[in-house]
């Protein structure tokens, strides 16, 4: 028996290695034909003639067997010839005429970006598995007065189900019983949580903070909000962008163009112009090698990793070269607000206290009573105090939590009331003047106190905006990309925060699904449009986007969704990727322009019997070296 324990062990730790390599096979290929490449040159250096021949054929397998695969696969199903092939053809042709050395580089660079371009389609599918991951899976259903644990596809519109605190939702619906509060940052992105009670809705996916509620099942669970975000997201990855769209166009009509004429070439001049059937087929030959797009693909790829590179250095997260490149054409870009442009948590920005009170003891038992509390704003409170008093604080008397309004205490006989306005049962409008109006309409959010039956403070708390964010916002106008602001907060809320960050426009009130629509007419209307957020309700929107943009301290989802991500937080490096992203392309041209021209001249170099085949190859190859010798001055800063 322990003999095959440990023989089963093995067989785990195989599978396990082989689970690790799977994914990166096509980047351990090319690594290796590379080795090879080398090791054919060296030998060939040597007078190891035979030596040399088997290392290129090893570089030329190992290399080219994903791409030759993949080009082969695509001919049989479309019916139609490929740029892969037309790799592989010119490889061959470069063997065939002696230069194995060339036509082992031609497959290393196509197998580098094959690799690249697997690793990232690879990435691009876990954040569905990380949306499906918040979706509970069971739910605690009523039958018959009796509690039963039911798989959540099981609900019907309907059913009665407990939510204890601390749990998710497990599909939307309406409360018939109990008052909680929620935390819908998934659906809506709001950072407060929102007190709810009878008759109001809960949608599936958030989290039930405080009390426990029997909700009534209103929709099927493919039906729920946070099952639209997952389709939306699904669906917005499924769509190819206008540039795919026009190389694969591109593709089959380039492949086809360059074998004709490679054909013509072994018999037209033969006929036409007198030459020998060696001579065209040796011209033939060298017009399959400097026809093929190397010099093309080096004009992109490494212009493309050294921008990824430089922008990595400065804390800018690309996720592939199409995401950077679009970045140059931005028409507009839209933020999302809580954990965007404001930091994601509340922060006490002013206290008004009754004449004839002590602020820093109001403060003091104002603290002490809501630290026994778990919501945001009493953290807030608490927070503020220990930061600004250095002091230690007590217990209350007695203390008593109202779900959905606020809480009461008694300290030495004082009778404390902290909470809504409706809760102190009090006219608040005309407390200090009216300078609750007056806060409420920067964007606050008000904490009432109320000490032996008389309003006695008001704490105005709000989720600040980035010192950083004016920055940003700003660098990004003198681009002239136009900044807007998606929010689920209220209409008051939203433009007071709008006003502070310097944004152009904003939408308040927004769900998942109404970013995605603001997204599409802001497509619509500027092209090229880029989505900033952090949240798992940002999801769809950065999915759809053009170009999504993570927060690095974003959730998973977010960080998975997102085509680019601001590893330290950090908006004003969103105008840097944008001029990092217009050099880029500056390059990019200069290098496709130059690596044509250079086709097109050694083209008809070697038509007009011009150049032999060593200076086609020395043409063919130096504008390559070129080229990535222009697209490395990305690397500098």
């Amino acid at each position: 028996m322990g003999s095959e324990a440990k023989s089963l062990s093995k067989g785990i730790q195989k599978v396990s290695l082989l689970d690790k390599i799977k994914p990166h096979a096509e980047l351990i290929a090319a690594g290796l034909s590379g080795v090879f490449i080398i090791a054919g040159w060296l030998f060939d250096k040597n007078g190891q003639g035979a030596d040399s021949i088997i290392a290129y054929l090893l570089a030329f397998v190992i290399g080219g067997f994903a791409k030759a695969k993949e080009g082969i696969e695509a001919t049989y199903e479309n019916k139609e010839l490929n740029v892969e092939m037309l790799m592989i053809f010119a490889a061959i042709g470069s063997a065939i005429i002696g230069y194995w050395t060339e036509g082992a580089i031609l497959i290393f660079i196509f197998a580098v970006s094959g690799a690249l371009e697997t690793y990232t389609m690879n990435k691009s599918h876990k954040e569905i598995s990380s949306l499906m991951e918040l979706q509970p899976e069971e739910a605690l259903l009523f039958v018959n007065g009796i509690e039963k644990r039911v798989p959540v596809s099981e609900l019907r519109v309907g059913d009665h189900i407990l939510i204890k605190p601390g749990e998710r939702v497990p599909s939307d619906g309406k409360i018939i019983k109990g008052y909680t509060n929620i935390d819908e940052a998934a659906i809506t992105g709001e950072s407060m949580p929102v007190s709810k009670g009878n008759e109001e809705e809960v949608f599936a996916g958030t989290v039930n903070l405080t009390g426990s509620i029997t909700v009534q099942v209103t929709k099927a669970s493919g039906d729920t909000l946070f099952q639209k975000i997952i389709q939306l997201v699904q669906s917005a990855q499924s769509e190819k962008s206008p540039s795919q769209l026009f190389i694969e166009r591109f593709e089959g009509t380039y492949v086809k163009v360059v074998l004709l004429i490679v054909i013509a070439m072994f018999f037209l001049p033969h006929f036409l112009l007198g030459w020998s059937w060696h001579e065209s087929f040796y011209r033939a030959m060298i017009l399959l090698v400097v026809a093929s797009p190397c010099a093309l693909v080096a004009s992109i790829m490494p212009a493309t990793l050294s921008a990824i590179s430089n922008g990595a250095r400065h804390g800018i997260l690309f996720k592939g070269g199409v995401h950077l490149e679009n970045l140059s054409h931005l028409g507009a870009i839209a933020f999302d607000k809580t954990g965007t442009l404001t930091k994601g948590k509340p922060e006490v920005t002013e206290i008004v206290i009754k004449k004839g009170l002590d602020q820093e003891s109001l403060v003091w038992k104002a603290a002490s009573i809501e630290s026994h509390s778990n919501h945001p704003l009493a953290q807030a409170i608490v927070k503020y105090a220990k930061q600004s008093l250095k002091k230690e604080l007590f217990h209350p008397d007695s203390l008593e939590d109202v779900p959905g309004w606020g809480i009461k205490a008694e300290i030495n006989g004082e009778q404390w009331k902290i909470g809504k306005a409706a809760f102190v049962g009090k006219d608040v409008d005309h407390f200090a003047d009216g300078k609750a109006k007056e806060l409420a309409g920067q964007g606050n959010t008000l904490v009432f106190i109320e000490i032996n039956g008389t309003l006695s403070a008001m704490f105005a708390l709000k989720d600040v905006v980035r010192e950083e964010t004016k920055v940003a916002i700003d660098q990004l106008k003198k681009q002239g990309i136009k900044t807007v602001m998606l929010t689920g907060d209220s209409e008051k809320t939203a433009r007071a925060i709008a006003a502070e960050s310097h944004v152009d426009e904003f939408f308040a009130e927004c769900l998942p699904e109404t970013k995605v629509d603001h997204l599409k007419e802001l497509k619509s209307k500027y092209e090229t449009v880029a989505m900033v957020g952090d949240g798992i309700n940002d999801a769809p929107a950065l999915a759809v986007a053009n170009v999504g943009i993570a927060m690095g301290e974003g959730t998973d989802v977010a960080l998975e969704t997102a085509d680019i991500v601001l590893m330290k937080n950090d908006l004003p490096r969103i105008a840097e990727a944008v001029r990092l992203s217009q050099r880029m392309n500056r390059i990019i041209k200069q290098n496709v322009i130059f690596s044509i021209s250079v086709i097109m001249v050694l083209i008809c170099s070697n038509f007009f019997q011009f150049i032999d085949l060593p200076f086609g190859v020395i043409g063919h190859e130096g504008s390559t070296i070129l080229v990535i010798l222009n697209s490395l001055r990305l690397l500098k800063s």
